[in-house]
């Protein structure tokens, strides 16, 4: 089963980049998308055979969340039960025979790290929600977590430690979510390795000069460890300051 997940930073700027055709091209049964910037009536797309469920942001052009799958889930939820996160669609969860698909677009701290205290708070609060949904079947979590958990997930670990997704507080967030029981599987299958980023600013030929930061995750419980089968990022996919992220599971 493979899993793509991708940042599209506004799902209609997207489609006039390409964004369809890579979807129906990548083989995926199950596409995630994040900062969609939109409500599904403001745009005409042709998704074929996937099935659509979208979770958008009650604030127009903002955050927003949508999943495609090819096998139509056991179930469907959105957000998490939490009313102060139920305003921004973030989470979409899909239930599928074995295991739980929770897409996910973390809250940024933002400019002088303004939104810090709620991020945290946030953490806790979707943590939490991944432990309820584990003590029934697997669960993988993909999307946009916004930290760079270590420094080698970032070109630059020195000077961007008090910037937003890099903070020692928003790092620690993430130390506890695994230390929780949850793999991250692009480092379980790839530990070492340097210079794999999955966004990159806009500003100073970031991309070019591959200045970026890893944010974007595909995360599995404990319990699914062994389907991990294929994970990777896709950096020469283009129409985004993000490239796709890709999970295969083994059966």
């Amino acid at each position: 089963m493979k899993l793509i997940s991708w940042n599209v930073n506004g799902l209609r700027a997207a489609a006039g980049k390409g964004f369809l055709e890579y979807l129906h091209g990548s083989g995926a049964d199950v596409f995630c998308v994040q900062e969609t910037k939109m409500q599904r009536g403001q745009a005409e797309f042709d998704f074929k055979e996937y099935h659509e469920y979208w979770n958008s942001a009650e604030k127009k052009g903002y955050s927003g969340t949508a999943v495609f799958s090819k096998t139509e889930p056991l179930g469907v939820a959105y957000d998490f039960d939490i009313e102060e996160h139920s305003h921004e669609g973030r989470v979409i969860t899909l239930e599928f025979g074995d295991f739980y698909l929770v897409n996910v677009y973390t809250p940024n701290s933002g400019e002088g790290l303004k939104r810090l205290e709620y991020r945290l708070k946030w953490e806790d609060d979707f943590r939490a929600y991944l432990h309820t949904l584990n003590e029934k079947k697997g669960v993988v979590v993909c999307g946009d977590l916004n930290v760079a958990h270590t420094e080698i997930d970032l070109k630059n670990p020195r000077t961007n430690v008090k910037n937003a997704g890099f903070t020692p507080q928003e790092r620690e967030k993430m130390t506890e979510l695994l230390d929780s029981g949850f793999i991250d599987s692009f480092r379980y299958l790839h530990p070492d390795e340097t210079g794999r980023y999955s966004w990159w600013s806009y500003r100073f030929n970031a991309r070019a000069n591959n200045a970026g930061w890893r944010i974007d995750y595909f995360l599995v419980s404990e319990d699914m460890k062994d389907r991990i089968g294929e994970a990777d990022i896709c950096p020469d996919i283009m129409g985004s300051d993000h490239c796709p992220v890709f999970l295969v599971l083994k059966e």
